[in-house]
């Protein structure tokens, strides 16, 4: 299913630069209004949340006017977390929400995310008929049928009340010391107030956006501030969300990181203990770590995998009545409590983990051995394919041959960033290392 604009996650470029103008803003707005308005009917209203992007402001009042055109009312909420629209498009019965991110990526790029009414994303059909009304034409409404816009001032304040109804109530936070690394990112506000709210003594850092600064040497893709800063002020945990905090990376009180996989594992050993984790099951991408799959079977837990992409976690979890999924990169996606990944309310049931059982985080993040597992990036130009290139393919067909039976690899091309991404797993890590690095140089060599 080809599709122009739409990526792994919603549409994201260079701000500025097509596709993230604010002339398809616009289009996508008037898009996006008159797929969710099919019925002409009046009344009709979409969420708008964002992150602290200074694009975020013109790819706003773009998506805006085109969704007034179609006769969509407009309730901005500001600065808010990407569970945040999912949850609020609910709560405050929308027929569409809206969220500006381009999550971990630097300050110059955006993206624009889609949710249904359900609060859930939009599937691939879906994504593919507002391409094609982008590409066509759309009727506009009548003067008197024009949309309105509100701004919604306590957008923020509801989904941190909602947040905190997750975390258990055997305890609050009192006595805990929790280093929070928002980003400078749409949960500046939420993630630390949350976190003081139940009780915890908040060490707050990424917390002073200008607009620019968003993921700039911090957050989950860059944890080493915020690992040292647990460490100087002696802290309980770290947690690192991303920009749109969608995701989360946990640090424990020695400052080491640990990933998706580890904090997954815990999550479905408690659900499973409780005889709340349906179907025995969690719901992982291609690139969690094999130990995480022999960990579940040795409890008598199964894995499924997943395309790369939380919404296709989101997917297969839905599919299967699943309730517990998520990524190796920080996606944790708890369909009892959100419609998609959210790091703050992760980062709670993390946090009643350790209320419950007494353990330092230190020991919660070692649930399993991880199998040795290398992932490198190789950047390309648009318009080039590198993976077409018949010395690449020789070198993948080489890797594989030799990975058989001792190994798993996998090769893919980002949704949101124009990278090749190549991740081999194997208990011989010279194998694994050689492999990896052969590929790469035949990737290089084509683009």
């Amino acid at each position: 299913m080809k599709r122009n604009y739409f990526g792994t996650d919603g549409v994201r470029g260079r701000a500025n630069s097509h596709p993230m103008t604010a002339e398809l803003a616009l289009k996508l707005g008037a898009a996006a209004g008159r797929y969710f308005r099919r019925d002409g009917a009046n009344g009709h209203r979409v969420v708008i949340g964002k992150d602290t992007r200074l694009s975020c402001y013109m790819i706003e009042n773009a998506l805006t006017a085109g969704l007034n055109s179609t006769g969509m009312n407009v309730l901005r909420l500001g600065p808010v977390p990407t569970p945040g629209v999912g949850y609020l498009t609910r709560s405050l019965r929308a027929d569409l929400g809206i969220m500006i991110s381009a999550s971990h990526n630097p300050a110059s790029d955006n993206g624009i995310k889609f949710f249904g009414p359900d609060g859930f994303k939009l599937d691939d059909a879906a994504e593919v008929e507002i391409e094609a009304l982008v590409d066509g034409s759309v009727d506009l409404v009548e003067p008197q049928d024009i949309g309105r816009t509100t701004q919604i001032d306590d957008g923020v304040g509801r989904y941190v009340e909602y947040a905190k109804t997750t975390f258990p109530g055997r305890g609050q936070l009192n006595g805990l010391k929790v280093v929070i690394d928002c980003a400078n990112g749409a949960a500046y506000k939420a993630a630390p107030q949350a976190l003081w709210e139940l009780g915890a003594h908040v060490v707050a850092m990424g917390a002073a956006p200008n607009g620019l600064n968003i993921n700039e040497g911090c957050g989950s893709t860059h944890p080493d501030a915020a690992a040292e800063m647990v460490v100087a002020h002696g802290a309980d945990i770290g947690i690192c969300l991303d920009g749109d905090a969608d995701r989360v990376i946990i640090i424990d009180e020695k400052g080491q990181v640990a990933d998706g996989d580890q904090f997954m594992a815990l999550l479905a050993a408690r659900w499973a203990d409780a005889g709340r984790l349906n179907h025995g099951t969690l719901v992982a991408s291609v690139m969690s770590n094999l130990g995480l799959e022999r960990f579940l079977d040795g409890r008598g837990l199964r894995l499924e995998r997943a395309p790369v992409g939380d919404r296709y976690v989101v997917e297969r979890m839905r599919e299967g009545g699943f309730n517990l999924g998520g990524e190796q990169s920080g996606h944790i996606v708890m369909t009892d409590y959100a419609t998609t990944g959210d790091g703050l309310i992760a980062a709670l049931q993390f946090l009643a983990a350790m209320t419950d059982t007494g353990r330092p985080v230190s020991e919660l993040v070692r649930q399993f051995e991880t199998v040795p597992q290398m992932l490198k990036n190789v950047r390309f130009a648009k318009g080039n394919e590198p993976l077409a290139a018949a010395p690449v393919k020789a070198a993948i067909a080489d890797a594989e041959a030799r990975l058989k039976g001792r190994g798993r690899l996998l090769i893919r091309k980002s949704g949101t960033e124009p990278l090749i991404r190549v991740m081999a797993e194997a208990e011989d890590e010279v194998l694994m290392r050689e492999v990896v690095d052969g590929i790469v140089a035949a990737v290089e060599r084509a683009v």
